[in-house]
């Protein structure tokens, strides 16, 4: 008998007592290889003599990419009724909770034959996604691992990267967090910050696959040829400058005064401030950002996205002789390298928690 598991079946399955109970417990996925061992002598039959186990081969087959492949219970115990609403319900469980399952396979359908002394199933399985994409699925766990993945999808200006995350309990907005930090991470490629659309598979669970499509409003080549001259003007700056010796912070943040003109509403991009010659805090920031990172030797300093008097602004902090120091290069004076009380006093708010502590020395 032929069972079609798609929308309609899932809706089915969910009204039933049996199926409510599977698919609100709690599992852990095992790796088939050694839980499903092959049929002696029919490789391509596999053997299962539990629920799980059965999973497990699903799971097997779906992770090699596999359309089809022959499912064989062990026992006579049970009949062809009891072996059908089994397959029909790790099937859904498959789809609707494994992470593969639910991103890769469109349904599965199988066919149920009666062998002596058993059944043997016969599964065919429909994908929604190509093998390539199941192949650049990455494995990501924990956020430093996450924000990593997304800083190179974005540095590469990539439409798509897919996440196997383990231990995630998130949301699409931490997702977007993270993705906006790894952009301001990298200030030559922080050329066109790209609208996100993130799916979760399944939605909820430690164990998720997170797909994340980016559009960007330029081509990839216009962005690719700008990343290409960004970099080569903030060497040429920092040549011309003669930046060198001590104090190269304080030359860095005069070149980038005599370079950029702060404007409220201007370009927000290093390529904005260093060659147009006009940006926002953000542009100022990453511009800083960026010849910081390519002088010799390479100075630490990082964006901090917060808020002035309640209002969205970026700066930067960079460690200093005396410890870690805000520096604002919207800002006019001398006194640029502040700290996190001065900062405050001055009506600036940030996430303390991803920031590194900026106090005054007697402080430390």
């Amino acid at each position: 008998m032929k069972r079609w598991l798609c929308g309609a079946l899932a809706a089915l399955m969910a009204l039933t007592t049996g199926c409510s109970a599977i698919l609100n417990r709690d599992y852990t996925s095992v790796t088939p290889h050694s839980a499903t061992p092959q049929a002696d002598g029919e490789s391509n039959t596999i053997r299962v003599g539990s629920y799980q186990e059965l999973v497990n081969a699903l799971i097997y087959l779906i992770g090699r990419g596999t359309e089809g492949g022959a499912i064989r219970f062990d026992g006579g115990d049970s009949d062809e009724t009891a072996i059908q609403q089994m397959l029909d319900e790790a099937c859904l469980e498959v789809v609707q909770e494994d992470p593969l399952g639910a991103y890769a396979v469109e349904y599965i359908k199988y066919s149920v034959t009666p062998i002596v002394g058993s059944y043997e199933a016969n599964v065919q399985i429909t994908y929604r996604r190509t093998r390539e994409q199941v192949a650049a699925i990455v494995d990501a766990t924990g956020t430093a691992a996450i924000r990593s993945e997304l800083s190179e999808a974005l540095s590469e200006f990539s439409s798509e990267v897919v996440l196997r995350i383990s231990y995630f309990e998130e949301d699409s907005e931490y997702i977007r967090q993270l993705m906006r930090e790894a952009y301001l991470s990298n200030p030559a490629s922080a050329l066109d910050f790209p609208d996100a659309q993130i799916t979760m598979y399944p939605e909820t669970g430690q164990r998720r696959i997170v797909e994340v499509l980016l559009t960007y409003h330029q081509s990839r080549q216009t962005l690719e040829s700008r990343r290409n001259s960004l970099q080569r003007e903030a060497d040429r700056l920092l040549t011309q400058a003669g930046v060198q010796g001590e104090d190269v912070l304080s030359q860095l943040v005069r070149l980038v005064r005599q370079t950029c003109s702060y404007q409220e509403g201007g370009g927000s991009t290093a390529y904005d401030a260093l060659l147009e010659g006009t940006a926002d805090s953000q542009g100022m920031a990453l511009a800083l950002a960026l010849l910081c990172q390519r002088s010799q030797p390479v100075l630490s300093c990082t964006v901090v996205d917060g808020q002035l008097n309640g209002v969205s602004h970026l700066w930067n902090v960079v460690q200093t002789a005396g410890g870690y120091r805000h520096v604002d290069l919207t800002q006019p004076g001398e006194h640029v390298f502040r700290t996190d009380q001065e900062m405050a006093a001055a009506g600036y708010t940030w996430d303390s928690e991803r920031v590194p502590v900026c106090a005054a020395e007697e402080e430390t």
